[in-house]
């Protein structure tokens, strides 16, 4: 019954995309390879990779830090994610963007001593480094509590056998540790990503020129609001399914030695389904 539902539910939604002439498919292909689209499509990937590089350098040094039994650093480190994880990332970049106000110029120096350099603030914090500034140090604040949660899962009598041994403490992380808390560190690492991809969307107010805010310029010209707004929808789902292929098989690859069978993509166990030879090896594994 629950088959028969969706199947309706399925028909009913792609007539209505095929049949609504208000969609106006013409005008959102058209716009699909659209120069200035494209120009904002690159923008939001440049984002994404170096807003997630951030984040993870961040997300490792902080997990590093609350792990310490230095309650100064662990300290600080907890300041940090609370922070960053408490205020709303809008009012983050705006912040960022803003920064000027607050620190005309920025300087680098001896403290109580000479400066060794300074600058403007409106030069050093351009649009784009507010953004970098933004997204990453936030998502840093995430990444701390994944990969924290990852070296929590490995069990510490390996790291002691691992000592026992005469293995140094790099060694110990490289070879024992970090192996095994990939494979918690991975999944939720690959929806960050494809949160962050979406994330990117925000900058806009900051006047980014990425994707959104492309297609917004175009749609304030040309009054075409839905059709662009479809055109970009689009492009995030294809992009979000790239990025989710590719968070399969690296999660693959760190579970390779696991005793689970992996999970197989989902037309793959469609088409198992389907195959009459399939299905007699499968109940003889049973």
């Amino acid at each position: 019954m629950t088959t028969v539902v969706l199947l309706v539910i399925t028909v009913l939604v792609i007539r209505s995309l095929l049949t609504n002439p208000r969609f106006q498919w013409d005008i959102v292909f058209s716009y699909f390879l659209n120069g200035q689209v494209l120009d904002g499509l690159v923008t939001t990937i440049v984002l994404t990779v170096v807003a997630m590089a951030v984040g993870v350098v961040m997300g490792v040094l902080m997990a590093l830090g609350r792990e310490s039994r230095n309650p100064v650093v662990s300290g600080a480190a907890a300041l940090y994610i609370g922070f960053f994880r408490g205020t709303p990332l809008l009012v983050q970049l705006i912040f960022w963007f803003n920064l000027a106000a607050l620190y005309p110029v920025l300087s680098v120096g001896i403290p109580f001593g000479p400066t060794l350099a300074s600058g403007s603030a409106n030069t050093l914090i351009t649009p784009m480094v507010a953004a970098i500034l933004g997204l990453g140090l936030n998502e840093g604040a995430y990444m701390s509590e994944i990969v924290r949660a990852g070296l929590q899962s490995v069990d510490p009598g390996q790291t002691q056998a691992a000592h026992a041994l005469g293995m140094r403490k790099g060694q110990v992380f490289r070879r024992i540790v970090l192996p095994q808390a990939m494979r918690v560190i991975i999944p939720p690492t690959g929806n960050e990503t494809i949160a962050m991809l979406k994330t990117t969307s925000l900058v806009s107010v900051i006047a980014i020129p990425e994707l959104l805010f492309q297609v917004q310029a175009i749609y304030s010209r040309t009054y075409q609001v839905i059709p662009l707004l479809i055109t970009v929808s689009l492009w995030y789902l294809l992009l979000t399914a790239v990025l989710s292929t590719g968070q399969f098989y690296l999660e693959r690859h760190f579970r390779r030695g696991d005793l689970r069978p992996a999970e197989k993509p989902f037309l793959a166990r469609l088409l198992a389904r389907r195959d009459p030879l399939a299905q007699p090896a499968e109940r003889k594994q049973v």
